[in-house]
């Protein structure tokens, strides 16, 4: 675990989905804490020029992880878009709005951006496409209690960032201003446990945080007010059998009838697969 994952909270073990577990448990059941990461999330999407990506997780995987960690910040995951040859998009996390200006502050006024900023703007068309967020609901972030990082190479060595087979899919709900909370609730209540039901593994359900960008320097989308949920599956073909079940369920479809009345514009949906060094897969 990192130095920032320090937000724990006591939960059963092995709850299927979001929100607190039934209570009816056997008499030898063990609480065990779980620690949640990050009040304050970045989901950065970058275009970068044709060919480049490599080159960038190459370096990222190499240099920026343990360097923004030390600057105060958890670097949560850094995935291949598999439907956007060039695209590169990252997750990372900051203890509150005034820990995320600091830890900003000193990463992108410290050496090792410095040293290697041209390198990574280099691979880069568009960097802005970022939207700031925060958890739908108290322990709906994400749970990095077993996570753990591959290490780095030692000197010489080459990171073996070779394609995962696991897949991260984030889905953007883009709702009208007022729909947050319903919207957030009948997802909690509803939709995660029958997504739960057909393969998906919860990871964290976020929506927008509103408060004035902390780090002017690096903007955010304006005038958002997104839902997102973010899931896990085993490889491509445990996601194709999750929605192939899904589109069969009347009650799933339902559901997605009924959500559209919240919905300012339609959903984005990102296929994603980590690189060697994420911590989230």
């Amino acid at each position: 675990m990192t130095k920032q994952d320090n937000r724990s909270v006591y939960k059963q073990v092995d709850c299927p989905v979001f929100g607190d577990c039934p209570m009816n448990l056997p008499p030898n059941a063990v609480l065990k804490p779980v620690t949640l990461a990050s009040p304050v999330i970045e989901l950065r999407q970058y275009t970068l020029k044709p060919g480049e990506r490599e080159t960038l997780i190459a370096l990222f995987d190499a240099e920026f992880i343990e360097s923004q960690e030390d600057a105060g910040m958890t670097i949560i995951g850094q995935f291949r878009d598999l439907d956007r040859p060039d695209m590169f998009v990252w997750l990372r996390g900051f203890d509150g709005m005034d820990a995320r200006r600091d830890a900003l502050s000193a990463f992108y006024g410290g050496p090792v951006w410095a040293m290697h900023r041209n390198a990574a703007n280099a691979t880069m068309i568009d960097s802005d496409d970022v939207l700031l967020l925060k958890p739908a609901w108290p322990g709906a972030a994400f749970n990095l209690s077993g996570a753990h990082r591959a290490p780095l190479k030692t000197t010489g060595e080459s990171i073996q960032n070779k394609q995962l087979a696991e897949i991260i899919v984030i889905q953007i709900h883009h709702l009208k201003r007022g729909a947050e909370v319903g919207f957030a609730n009948r997802f909690n209540i509803e939709a995660a446990p029958l997504m739960a039901g057909c393969g998906a593994r919860q990871l964290a359900a976020l929506v927008t945080e509103h408060a004035e960008n902390s780090f002017p320097r690096l903007p955010v989308r304006p005038g958002e007010n997104v839902f997102i949920s973010v899931t896990a599956f085993d490889n491509a073909g445990a996601h194709a059998s999750y929605k192939a079940t899904l589109a069969q369920s009347a009650e799933w479809q339902a559901l997605q009838h009924r959500a559209q009345a919240d919905l300012a514009r339609p959903d984005e949906t990102l296929r994603l697969t980590p690189t060697a060094r994420s911590l989230l897969r």
